[in-house]
């Protein structure tokens, strides 16, 4: 198939779903129960109207923004997604290749089949994040955040949302069977070989068996233990309330990015487009917002903007593109976002990031009433 007949994300998604097998679509694709905050986190966009405003020259348009005083091309960066390895040969290494192509973020998960190392090395000029599961064995968790730092990761980026692994039907069904070529590398010696269908172990990916892939008793506590032992910025991933965001900033963290982790936790939370104006609001400007989840177009990247984030982050459709064609596929999505963003902002008369305010979004309630 021509890239040229892939004009959108959605095209990408139904490439992967047609090519990957069940085993590893299932793990990309899965969201928790009835699947309706997966669903949201799509649909609320939709929910979302813009109001252009016109006569103002953008013939040229700027798009670049800085993410914890790093500049980046544009606000689109890459949310971490464990086992790239089940899309593409080049795994992680593709990813990043891209990101880096791009000028953007990408955020590294522990969960990925090349080492933290070997995907910084494979692309070293471009800004990575480290994405970080608290493990009850604090020490490996040290371990984890001291080989983050001299890899060159510029910050830590902690999963708050994930205590217990959500219920995904997928895996009840079929179980979650990891390849033998494939390897958590970040943890070494896990045995990720064996097709585990009990439920407490085929919902924790194999990883280390039952309760051992995050700490169930992670608390406050333990983020100030992680600014005593590393002095990266460390952002909180899976906020959605304006409560724990006031709290954020009093733990001092450095950034939120509101996440539901893709609809595959807690079913019935807000879609994260929705969640973010409250914690835009409660973090005021003591610390950086972003936000992943539901991402597909260039407008839903303006809309997220126009809310409060500094940038958005994408997961499953760049597990899309690296299936499609690796690198080249990933950076294919992002280009299409790139080129969407940018038509936007100029449909809507937006000459650089400052100019995406708040007043260009509404909700679609007030139309729905003429």
């Amino acid at each position: 198939m021509s890239s040229d007949s892939l004009v959108c994300l959605k095209d990408f998604e139904k490439y992967a779903k047609e090519h990957l097998n069940r085993n590893s679509w299932g793990f990309f694709s899965a969201g928790a129960e009835g699947c309706q905050t997966l669903r949201d986190n799509e649909e609320a966009f939709r929910r979302l109207r813009l109001r252009p405003r016109f006569l103002r020259d953008v013939s040229v348009r700027d798009m670049s923004a800085t993410v914890l005083g790093q500049r980046v091309d544009m606000p689109i960066g890459i949310s971490p997604t464990a086992n790239q390895g089940l899309a593409s040969s080049q795994g992680e290494i593709g990813t990043a290749k891209a990101a880096a192509q791009f000028q953007t973020c990408m955020i590294c998960s522990t969960y990925s089949n090349f080492t933290m190392e070997d995907i910084m090395n494979s692309s070293p000029d471009g800004l990575k994040w480290f994405q970080l599961y608290v493990r009850p064995d604090r020490e490996t968790t040290a371990g984890l955040v001291r080989r983050a730092e001299r890899a060159g990761y510029k910050a830590l980026v902690l999963t708050v949302d994930l205590p217990i692994v959500g219920r995904r039907y997928p895996d009840l069904r079929h179980g979650f069977s990891m390849p033998p070529h494939l390897r958590v590398a970040n943890l070494g010696n896990a045995d990720l070989s064996q097709n585990k269908k009990d439920r407490n172990e085929a919902l924790d990916y194999g990883m280390g068996g039952p309760d051992q892939s995050s700490d169930r008793a992670l608390s406050w506590k333990d983020v100030a233990w992680l600014r005593s032992i590393c002095s990266l910025p460390i952002i909180l991933k899976g906020i959605l309330t304006a409560e724990d965001a006031r709290l954020a900033v009093q733990h001092g963290v450095d950034g939120i990015l509101v996440s539901n982790h893709g609809g595959r936790q807690l079913d019935g939370v807000p879609a994260t487009i929705e969640a973010l104006p409250e914690i835009v609001q409660a973090a005021g400007d003591k610390l950086e917002v972003y936000m992943d989840g539901g991402v597909r177009t260039g407008t839903d990247v303006l809309k997220a903007l126009a809310l409060g984030a500094r940038a958005v982050f994408i997961g499953r459709p760049a597990v899309w593109g690296l299936c499609y064609k690796g690198q080249e596929g990933v950076a294919k999505v992002l280009s299409i976002l790139n080129e969407e963003l940018s038509l936007a902002m100029a449909l809507s008369g937006c000459r650089s990031i400052a100019d995406i305010t708040p007043d260009l979004v509404v909700r679609d309630s007030p139309y729905s009433r003429l």
